[in-house]
């Protein structure tokens, strides 16, 4: 039997391939088909995660750990860091997105304007 295998014809050999090229071509379309959708969903979630942040850790005077735990259900890639010299928290969304929030008297925490 692995006689057999090793003497068909190159042109077996490739259509084993093209199951595989297909799905991956199909996950790439998808991909770029829904990418302003995902953009658009890591944009809101860094926002949502330094605005939050940003109140828990200069408002109410928590640690940014303790602040994690407020979080929503799939916000978990949020990485926060802040800057006390600033009294800001930057949230970051799997490296796509990132957010800055930063607290001001009168005002709290406001994010920062958005790029046009």
């Amino acid at each position: 039997m692995a006689r057999a295998e090793q003497t068909l014809p190159r042109q077996h050999r490739r259509r084993s391939w093209q199951p595989v090229l297909w799905v991956l071509l199909a996950g790439i379309l998808a991909l770029a088909w829904f990418w302003p959708t995902i953009t658009g969903y890591m944009n809101t979630g860094s926002a949502v995660g330094a605005r939050l942040a940003c109140s828990c850790k200069y408002v109410a005077g928590r640690s940014l750990s303790e602040c994690r735990r407020h979080f929503e259900p799939g916000m978990g890639p949020v990485w926060l860091t802040e800057d006390t010299e600033e009294k800001s928290v930057t949230a970051r969304y799997l490296l796509f997105s990132a957010q800055t929030a930063v607290f001001t008297n009168g005002q709290g925490c406001v994010l920062e304007r958005w790029p046009d």
